[in-house]
């Protein structure tokens, strides 16, 4: 009868571990759920987003629980969770600003600024909407969920449950994402301003050469005119160029190259 009693005190002992465990891992997720791209959009309903968030934790607590150890002071451990999380996920969610940067960019030197514009709750110009829903739904389809499992198992290997990180090491880190975005931003719309720039020389060219010509008249068609076929050549590949980095990210979303 004491053997029983000793052993259901054991088990009773691991449930408790497998508790915290599982609930400690539910705030990371939820964490980096509530802004990651795709899964923590505005329209997604928040009850799906809470079986997204249990449907995540069920794959990840029981792959990090054997290496979770000892928690102290699970408040504590739980805040830091929930910050990790969030870290987490708005290093994702930075790939989605840089796609609306570069349309904003777009916007200044086209005259899509209107177009397709008031489809999300986010307001954003011009192609923003296009890029942003195409990316997320190429995101998703080249395996999001998956990647975004195996990046919050890795996360458990740099950054340990319950111990917060170096705020140095954070803060590099951090910067290192906001450098990356800005720059993935400028290179996603340098076709659009480089083609910009050679359009309004050649529009000034031209009002040198007839200043009786209506430049305005005729140019402002034509700027519509060849930011749609350069929008047909270009976004396909600009989506190509932003999975590449949004995949590269996945596989290595702590390394911080100098």
């Amino acid at each position: 009868m004491i053997e029983i009693f000793t052993q259901l005190a054991e088990f009773n002992g691991i449930g408790q571990e497998w508790f915290l465990s599982a609930v400690l891992v539910f705030l990371r997720v939820g964490g980096a759920l509530s802004v990651m791209p795709a899964f923590g959009e505005q329209v997604v309903p928040r009850r799906v987003r809470l079986v997204l968030v249990l449907a995540f934790t069920a794959i990840v607590a029981p792959a990090v629980a054997p290496d979770m150890g000892l928690i102290e002071g699970p408040l504590r451990a739980g805040l830091i969770e929930v910050l990790i999380g969030l870290a987490i996920g708005i290093s994702m969610r930075l790939f989605i600003f840089a796609l609306q940067i570069a349309a904003s960019i777009i916007a200044q030197v086209t005259s899509l600024s209107q177009l397709f514009g008031g489809a999300t709750p986010d307001p954003q110009p011009a192609i923003g909407n296009l890029l942003v829903v195409s990316s997320l739904a190429l995101a998703v389809l080249a395996g999001l969920h998956v990647k975004a499992a195996s990046l919050l198992i890795l996360s458990y290997t740099i950054l340990p449950a319950g111990h917060f990180p170096g705020t140095a090491d954070m803060a590099d880190w951090g910067l290192h994402q906001i450098v990356s975005a800005f720059s993935l931003a400028f290179a996603l719309a340098a076709p659009f301003v480089i083609g910009s720039v050679l359009y309004n020389v050649a529009l000034g060219i031209i009002n040198k050469s007839m200043p009786q010509l209506s430049v305005a008249m005729v140019g402002a068609p034509l700027l519509t005119a060849m930011s749609l076929g350069l929008m047909v050549v270009v976004v396909p590949l600009m989506l190509a160029v932003w999975l590449g980095s949004f995949d590269a990210f996945l596989a290595a979303p702590f390394q911080v190259t100098p």
